[in-house]
């Protein structure tokens, strides 16, 4: 779709070049921005001219660019002590997206939209990365992706700021896994997505979205009970309602998928 509104479109190469003034919007793939109208954005900054490095490995944590592709994420190697590495391709693929969109859209963008059923923040809250925020003069802050995204198209971002990586650590990746998903058609949005993670640690996270309006984790320092879990589970509110699920088919299915995540990462 043609952003009328839109008079300029700037590519950074520098880090001074990346200005966000009133109606100027950071672009990366640009996959959701030119998908609809953008009512009072009149530039555009690209993002993608800074030449990030898709994925760097350090000691402790696999960092992942803002402007890193779908494709590029569903790449990455795996090392033998990752089980957990099988979420990049079982989120990717619940995004139902072409190849066309895979090869553009990026990981930094589908978290920041921050829809309930973003696939990237799934995948990024349940291994509990960081979001790294760049702020104007240089600053620099980080914060969970979980509580990144604050709601239904409501991030942590503030005026001026861009997200210019996720770390994952590399401990999470280390950890046991299971995946759970599900839509009210083959080819529809995520109506709940639940991951469960059992850390070497023995500690256990169950992580929900799309079922409600921002990632909910729930923490047990060992692997719970069932009614351990069932209570958790009783603290959510609210369930998320829009055409792609009701709220209470939403909570009974999570809570179902719950269940079965517990069952078989105990």
């Amino acid at each position: 779709m043609d952003l009328i509104g839109v008079d300029e479109i700037r590519v950074a190469r520098t880090r001074d070049d990346i200005v966000l003034g009133e109606g100027v919007r950071a672009l990366g793939g640009g996959t959701w921005l030119f998908s609809e109208p953008q009512p009072g954005v009149t530039g555009l900054v690209d993002l993608t001219g800074l030449g990030w490095p898709a994925v760097v490995r350090t000691d402790d944590a696999l960092v992942v660019a803002a402007t890193c592709t779908i494709r590029d994420l569903t790449r990455v190697p795996a090392e033998p002590d990752w089980p957990a590495h099988r979420l990049f391709r079982l989120c990717a693929d619940s995004l139902l997206a072409s190849f066309k969109i895979w090869n553009v859209a990026t990981v930094g963008g589908n978290i920041a939209t921050a829809l309930p059923a973003g696939a990237m923040t799934s995948l990024m809250s349940a291994l509990d990365a960081t979001a790294v925020i760049w702020g104007p003069e240089h600053t620099e802050r980080r914060i969970p992706v979980a509580e990144f995204v604050r709601g239904v198209r409501s991030t942590d971002l503030r005026a001026g700021e861009i997200l210019r990586a996720i770390e994952v650590p590399s401990a999470a990746l280390r950890s046991r896994v299971a995946f759970r998903r599900i839509a009210l058609s083959n080819l529809g949005r995520s109506g709940s997505l639940v991951i469960g993670r059992a850390a070497g640690d023995g500690s256990f996270v169950v992580t929900i979205t799309a079922a409600t309006p921002r990632p909910i984790q729930l923490r047990f320092t060992a692997a719970p009970t069932a009614g351990e879990l069932e209570h958790a589970l009783d603290g959510i509110d609210p369930w998320y309602d829009d055409p792609h699920g009701a709220p209470d088919w939403r909570e009974a299915v999570t809570r179902l998928f719950a269940e079965e995540i517990r069952e078989e990462l105990a």
